[in-house]
């Protein structure tokens, strides 16, 4: 298990905190973007090998059902968001028990919530996806990748939880090992499905989601057993880990408090990402497969910002435990340092490299030129989304979620949609991209001010 919590105790005593606070970052992030990085490594080369072997249709029809996807799983971000930082604080604190029981509630949680997904979602795909305006030339390949996902989804968000709550007690290197076996699983049997390699089946459109199916199982089971043999694990799933397996409604309504905030604005930037969709759909399959292209490559860059500001909230977490709230300033200003850093760098390799990256997903020239001009006009304002997230994530860290939650949620549904549909009505497609540094620079501005002038002169308590 990795030493961070130890690290990052010591650091915010020490005199020479400030680089002992770069390193206790870096010691809880790196594994933190490798890991995130692999597990939208599975997506890239599903997208990857439909494109290449199969066309623009099946590359459109993966990218048809993803919005829908993040609208599903947004709840089981926000409760692994809300549970990671309950059990940050207990962590911090060393109530080991209160681990243990926060992180059964929650799973328990997860599961049913995943059954339910299972059952409804793979009966209604078709219909969610014709409201979408799916166009009708890859509605049939969209539908039949989306139920597979669909009915999966009680795996799938297990295994978003298990990682979540890892991270909770300074554990990254587990939840990286784990990805990379379903990563190495996943590149291996998508080709395989699409050439019907081994004597399997050849699974057309499909065969990235069966892959992804798999690939999740095989993980979860390597991930039971390896934890078994980790005795003194706080989440080793024995005995005194299966008494917790059930739903503690005061510890559910706890991170409930904090989760729930985060899925809502989770949700809110799903639904957002669906009418941005809607908007695209209306330019025909090659916006979507350029839509689809430039999701991929965004996802990415963004992976530095979002793990610098998970990292943000679990130090913070773990400092609000250990009784050293003092320290949260800095924190929040090195996370913003090193979004400046790592994130800036990957905007700049971006751009100088868009054309080779988006030719990976798409070999349409059109399309190509297309999805590098959209890129372009979006891509530095990661950064700025970056900064937000960081002072976002901290102060839901203290369990201050509400006004963080509404600010988001002001800028993605209630700025980012409506400029949306003003632009794109002047500027068609390149419109529409224009949206979304309007939105994140009016995000980091609404989050700044209250940072500074409310939420620094509140009290810091404990959940």
């Amino acid at each position: 298990m990795n030493p961070t919590t130890t690290h990052a105790a010591k650091a915010l005593d020490n005199p020479a905190f400030p680089t002992r606070l770069w390193k206790s970052y870096l010691t809880f992030l790196i594994p933190l973007i490798i890991g995130n990085i692999l597990q939208a490594l599975s997506g890239t080369a599903n997208n990857i090998y439909l494109g290449q072997m199969l066309g623009v249709s099946a590359m459109a029809s993966v990218s048809a059902f993803f919005p829908v996807l993040f609208f599903l799983i947004a709840f089981m971000i926000g409760l692994g968001s809300g549970a990671a930082i309950l059990i940050g604080q207990a962590w911090g604190a060393r109530e080991l028990d209160r681990v243990k029981a926060i992180a059964g509630t929650t799973l328990m949680v997860g599961l049913y919530a995943g059954l339910a997904v299972a059952v409804f979602g793979g009966t209604f795909t078709e219909m969610m996806l014709r409201a979408l305006g799916t166009p009708a030339d890859i509605l049939p390949g969209a539908t039949a990748y989306a139920r597979i996902m669909l009915i999966a989804a009680p795996g799938v968000f297990v295994f978003i939880l298990i990682t979540s709550m890892l991270r909770g007690v300074s554990d990254t290197t587990t939840p990286l090992r784990t990805l990379l076996i379903s990563t190495g699983v996943g590149l291996l049997l998508t080709p395989a499905l699409i050439r019907g390699w081994a004597g399997l089946p050849t699974m057309g459109v499909t065969s990235g989601a069966y892959a992804a199916v798999v690939s999740y199982l095989v993980a979860l089971g390597w991930l039971a057993w390896y934890l078994r043999r980790q005795k003194q694990h706080p989440l080793r799933p024995n005995a005194a880990f299966a008494k917790h397996l059930t739903i503690d409604r005061a510890l559910l309504a706890k991170v409930l408090r904090v989760g729930l905030p985060t899925a809502l604005s989770m949700i809110t930037i799903s639904m957002a990402e669906i009418a941005v969709l809607f908007l695209v759909n209306r330019y025909g399959s090659q916006a979507t497969a350029a839509y689809g292209a430039v999701n991929q490559i965004v996802s990415y860059v963004q992976f530095p910002a979002m793990s610098i500001a998970m990292t943000a909230s679990i130090l913070g977490a773990q400092a609000i435990g250990a009784g050293r709230g003092h320290s949260l300033g800095k924190i929040a200003r090195t996370g913003i340092l090193m979004n400046l850093v790592l994130t800036g760098a990957l905007v700049l390799l971006g751009y100088l490299f868009s054309r080779s990256i988006l030719g990976l997903f798409i070999t349409d020239a059109a399309v190509v030129e297309m999805a590098q001009t959209l890129l372009h006009i979006m891509l530095w304002s990661i950064v700025i989304m970056g900064m937000s997230m960081v002072l976002s994530g901290l102060m839901r860290a203290s369990g201050n979620v509400v006004m963080p939650t509404a600010i988001a949620m002001l800028a993605i549904g209630g700025i980012e949609i409506p400029v949306a549909w003003v632009l794109s009505g002047h500027y068609g497609l390149n419109g529409i991209w224009a949206a979304y540094p309007v939105a994140f620079l009016a995000m980091l501005t609404m989050q700044t001010i209250y940072y500074r002038l409310v939420w620094r002169k509140k009290p810091i308590r404990r959940l």
